[in-house]
């Protein structure tokens, strides 16, 4: 299933290190391939991100073209329960009514687990064919890069600031920093704490999903090395078919791991952006 170690540049190392380098231009180190200043650019992420979410656009173009009432396919069926999934997570979780929220959290949920599910793909098909053509580097996750769950986050940090803004007004919006949570006669903490508080919910959005992501990507590369490094013999005979089990167990379990950060992700965002649309502190 995996290259052997020594095609990636000679030992376990150099394997992991190949496979967690994005493909960059711009102001890239040419030594490390690594981002070295702010016009640095992640062609991978780009490609995959929106290669994903092109997969969105087509479900809703072909669903749009089959729609029916009287005798649904099996594929509107099963987009239609993934809606209403979404929907009653909107409406436990959202309080009031905001026509944005619903459909941005169906976006989320559906990019963010298709993003995730990139890493299920073999991981050393799609480099191996990247290299083929000429592309030396290809880390095909989007998730696994800081750079897109950043933002996401930083977006819907946006949007928490907005309608904070619009529901409270400005004045009620800056009232929250001066006076919660100990009331008026602790100002200075009350903005310390606060401010921390409202940074913390993009950090912890962005770091969350990298961080798992990053981590299940990491497994796969490692489970990759017991074949690529056992040589021909004996060795091989035992990793290989052992290589085989833990992977496919990984990908049993890292399915699950997916879903639910995906599903992480939506719901934070729907409780964000609810606790924005709450006018008055309790």
């Amino acid at each position: 299933m995996a290259e052997s170690a020594s095609s990636s540049g000679g030992g376990t190392v150099e394997y992991i290190q190949h496979h967690l380098t994005n493909w960059c231009v711009g102001q890239c180190d040419p030594v490390t391939h690594k981002a070295a200043g702010f016009w640095a650019f992640h062609v991978d992420t780009f490609l995959f991100s929106l290669l994903t979410a092109g997969v969105i656009v087509w479900m809703a173009l072909k669903l749009k073209g089959q729609l029916s009432l009287e005798r649904p396919s099996g594929f509107q069926n099963f987009v239609e329960s993934i809606i209403e999934f979404v929907d009653q997570q909107v409406k436990d979780t959202f309080p009031g009514r905001n026509p944005l929220i619903a459909p941005l959290a169906l976006t989320i949920f559906l990019w963010v687990w298709l993003m995730n599910f990139m890493d299920l793909v073999p991981v050393d098909l799609l480099p191996f064919l990247a290299k083929l053509i000429g592309i030396e580097y290809l880390k095909v996750v989007p998730t696994t890069d800081l750079n897109t769950t950043l933002a996401l986050s930083l977006t819907v940090f946006a949007l928490i600031i907005y309608y904070n803004i619009k529901i409270k007004g400005v004045g009620g919006y800056l009232k929250m920093f001066l006076f919660h949570p100990f009331g008026k006669f602790f100002v200075p903490v009350n903005i310390v704490m606060t401010l921390i508080e409202e940074l913390a919910k993009p950090l912890s959005l962005a770091l969350r999903l990298f961080g798992n992501l990053f981590a299940g990507e990491l497994v796969f590369l490692l489970i990759a090395l017991l074949g690529g490094t056992a040589g021909i013999g004996l060795a091989l005979a035992f990793l290989f078919p052992l290589q085989v089990i833990l992977d496919l167990g990984w990908l049993i379990f890292h399915l699950l791991v997916i879903t639910l950060q995906a599903f992480i992700f939506m719901v934070l965002t729907i409780v964000y952006l609810g606790m924005a649309h709450v006018e008055e502190e309790h």
